[in-house]
């Protein structure tokens, strides 16, 4: 049965668990299709499976399209983009031996997002994003910012001694990544007392950088769940 919510969105009720249940079932027939040793016989089965799935979606893309009001509110929205890319890999590598199309059907995973759609804590999720994406995005800013300016920091401190780990700032781009999100795998690391100072302060700013989007994000989060209760 088809209903729709208060912002004139097309819901298709218990057809909702059937396209769930597809959106999982393809995303393990892709992983499937991987297998080295996988028979041409199978591979038919899932070339028939996908052809299925992908007709399904397409009727779900066509009646969400036509019965949501407005429609071009739909057609761009973020899960109407997430649908038209869940099945338009499959109509550009249909018919076309082309290896550089082929890789469209990459796409395919897409469908993964999909799910957000029938989930209530995605869309909480999407929300509390909507709340706090200004503060994030400026987070995200100041965290491109520090990362280049260490990857120069570094470079100056790391050349003459790593020429190799510390070649360039390119070079150095890996190094910062590593250090600001505080994995530090080892592989390469300041031998110079400048340098290892630098990543003394690098460290103590990666902290920061992550723990500070976190509370804000949760902080977002709450008020999300405080806005649907309402």
């Amino acid at each position: 049965m088809i209903q729709r919510d208060d912002k004139g969105r097309a819901s298709f009720g218990r057809w909702d668990y059937l396209i769930q249940a597809l959106i999982v079932l393809s995303l393990i027939a892709f992983a499937i299709e991987t297998l080295p040793t996988l028979s041409e016989r199978w591979r038919r089965h899932l070339r028939l499976f996908e052809v299925i799935t992908v007709s399904i979606f397409t009727i779900e893309y066509i009646l969400r399209l036509l019965l949501c009001r407005p429609r071009l509110s739909y057609a761009f929205s973020f899960f109407g983009v997430v649908d038209l890319l869940a099945i338009l890999p499959f109509y550009l590598s249909t018919g076309i031996d082309l290896r550089s199309i082929r890789a469209f059907r990459l796409l395919r995973l897409f469908r993964l997002l999909k799910l957000a759609r029938y989930s209530a804590a995605m869309q909480r999720f999407h929300r509390a994003f909507v709340i706090a994406r200004e503060e994030l995005v400026l987070f995200g800013t100041v965290a491109l910012i520090v990362l280049y300016l260490s990857s120069v920091g570094i470079y100056y401190f790391e050349r003459a001694a790593q020429p190799e780990a510390f070649g360039s700032v390119f070079h150095s781009l890996w190094w910062s990544v590593v250090t600001l999100t505080t994995v530090g795998y080892g592989d390469v690391y300041p031998i110079t007392i400048g340098g290892r100072v630098l990543t003394f302060f690098i460290l103590i700013i990666g902290l920061g950088l992550v723990a500070v989007p976190t509370g804000l994000f949760a902080s977002a989060l709450s008020r999300a769940r405080e806005t649907e209760e309402d």
